[in-house]
């Protein structure tokens, strides 16, 4: 089963215990074992990147409240923010389209240098609106996304982002799916997370001089 919204995964806790199941995302569901990336690590990687180059803080485009996703990757670039005693911008919210990326690169503000948006369709928009705006990617803001798409290498420019590991994450649920099938009651407590990989690419780089 796939929850990755807050509903989907409360709604987790119905799954009668006889019947085997494994929710991918899921939250923090106890009723069934749960695989899932490590949203709030992967936003660690992206806000370390843009800090380590030199922003002084770092813009957020997150995704829909009701996404666990979202919730990991903005829990993850406050915390960033505030571990490293930097500013922490107000969010803007997105609902994972381009279009909703174009939004919201139209209302970035002057000032910021550096935007780490929740997922690479958002990021795509947001380009868009960038070069409309006469905004040059990297030169003058860096961007960076989130799941590491195919595409995401042929974006203009090539986009700097966090890849998920779908494929390990499958052969994790599948796993645990087996697990149970052949009588092994200790996974329905089992939690396992994906780690998330740092994809630097062209679309960042320093904050200009």
């Amino acid at each position: 089963m796939v929850a990755p919204q807050r509903q989907a995964a409360q709604a987790l806790s119905s799954v009668p215990d006889d019947i085997p199941a494994v929710a991918v995302e899921g939250g923090r569901a106890r009723k069934v074992p749960v695989v899932s990336v490590d949203q709030v690590g992967g936003a660690r990687l992206a806000v370390q990147h843009l800090l380590d180059l030199g922003h002084e803080t770092v813009w957020h485009v997150a995704g829909p409240d009701d996404w666990l996703e979202a919730e990991g990757r903005l829990k993850g670039w406050r915390e960033t923010l505030e571990a490293a005693g930097r500013s922490v911008p107000e969010a803007l919210t997105g609902d994972w389209s381009p279009r909703s990326g174009y939004q919201a690169g139209l209302r970035l503000p002057p000032e910021a240098t550096a935007v780490f948006v929740a997922n690479d369709q958002m990021a795509l928009g947001l380009l868009r609106s960038l070069s409309e705006r006469g905004i040059r990617v990297p030169e003058q803001v860096s961007v960076i996304g989130f799941d590491d798409l195919p595409e995401a290498e042929f974006f203009s420019p090539p986009l700097t982002t966090v890849r998920q590991d779908f494929a390990l994450v499958g052969r994790h649920s599948i796993e645990l799916l087996l697990d149970q099938l052949q009588g092994d009651p200790p996974v329905r407590q089992r939690r396992v997370v994906v780690p998330a990989t740092l994809m630097p690419r062209a679309s960042t780089a320093a904050p200009p001089a």
